[in-house]
């Protein structure tokens, strides 16, 4: 999760993008929380490889692997150099079992992973498949080949970015090998190119479909994906017990933190409101509102309102970054 998150900005210029809350919680959360849904053995490590992300942010992934039981350590990319080299960077954790995750996708899965298995591949049926990387598959469902981005159709399995891997050490080896070689392709050392190696080898990696995928690259798709976890988690109470309510309507599903205060709005469906903000006289529907922002008089539909932002006397589709003020 080194990457700079150009895409999502404004936003990312303060958050990094894995820390973004969607549905009340930040997206690196999420993900994790869904991988350890589908192991059937404790996860007891997380390693996160970040960019230059500042004290806080640091902490607070640490405090994410802690809730969730789970040793957390904070591992370094300070150069772009690709998906292999970003995962050496946490070499020392690539011991035994290992899924390697990127976090900005979320997904739906209704299986649980065999961990017997020499490795799995997580992937998604797509329509267009130009802009991803592929899997090709057998009669038995074993992975024949990797294709990054194909321009003739190959296979419509996109790889949507997580991976098991039974043996941790000998992905570490293939992936070092790269390096050690300079293999890269494209100016980046690829992981695709590490599992076709092991492929070569005899490593047979098989792929995990899922039922859903959720991308949160850019501004439209992480409201689309808070819709869609407000949606999965419809049946839980995920507004906050200090609300203060003023004549405002909440049309469920929505998410409203700790110490939101609702004057003569009507919020929802599909609103995450973080703590300590203010909406006053707006209806505001399909949109993610970070902690301390105030809102007033306005009309607000799929957009992101960053963390202390003060927005007033408007109607429209917006993406406003942290300390932003509008009126």
């Amino acid at each position: 999760m080194a990457g700079a998150g150009k895409r999502m900005r404004p936003h990312t210029l303060t958050v990094p993008k894995p820390l973004i809350p969607v549905a009340g919680k930040p997206i690196v959360q999420w993900l994790a929380e869904d991988l350890i849904k589908v192991c059937k053995e404790k996860v007891t490590d997380i390693a996160f490889v970040i960019g230059d992300f500042g004290h806080e942010a640091e902490a607070n992934l640490l405090a994410i692997a802690e809730r969730l039981g789970a040793k957390g350590s904070i591992h370094y990319q300070d150069e772009p150099l690709g998906t292999a080299h970003a995962i050496l960077c946490a070499q020392d954790t690539l011991k035994g079992k290992v899924i390697v995750a990127f976090a900005d996708t979320l997904f739906r899965a209704d299986f649980t992973m065999d961990e017997e298995k020499d490795g799995m591949i997580w992937v998604s049926k797509i329509e267009d498949p130009k802009m991803f990387g592929v899997v090709k598959v057998n009669a038995e469902n074993i992975i024949t080949d990797f294709v990054e981005k194909p321009q003739t159709f190959i296979s419509d399995l996109a790889i949507i970015g997580i991976y098991y891997f039974k043996d941790g050490e000998y992905l570490r080896k293939e992936m070092q090998y790269l390096v050690d070689n300079n293999l890269k392709e494209k100016g980046e050392f690829q992981l695709t190119n590490a599992l076709d190696n092991m492929r070569k080898k005899g490593t047979r990696f098989v792929p995990g479909k899922v039922t859903e995928w959720l991308d949160c690259g850019n501004k439209d798709a992480t409201v689309y994906t808070n819709k869609r976890v407000l949606e999965l988690h419809k049946t839980e109470n995920l507004v906050a017990s200090s609300l203060r309510n003023e004549n405002s309507v909440i049309i469920q599903p929505c998410f409203i933190g700790e110490n939101v205060k609702l004057v003569n709005s009507i919020i929802g469906p599909h609103v995450s409101i973080g703590a300590n903000s203010r909406i006053e006289s707006s209806v505001i529907t399909n949109s993610i509102i970070q902690t301390n922002a105030i809102v007033a008089n306005a009309v607000i539909d799929n957009s992101m309102i960053g963390n202390h932002t003060s927005y007033k006397n408007a109607a429209e589709q917006l993406s406003l970054g942290d300390y932003s003020t509008h009126s």
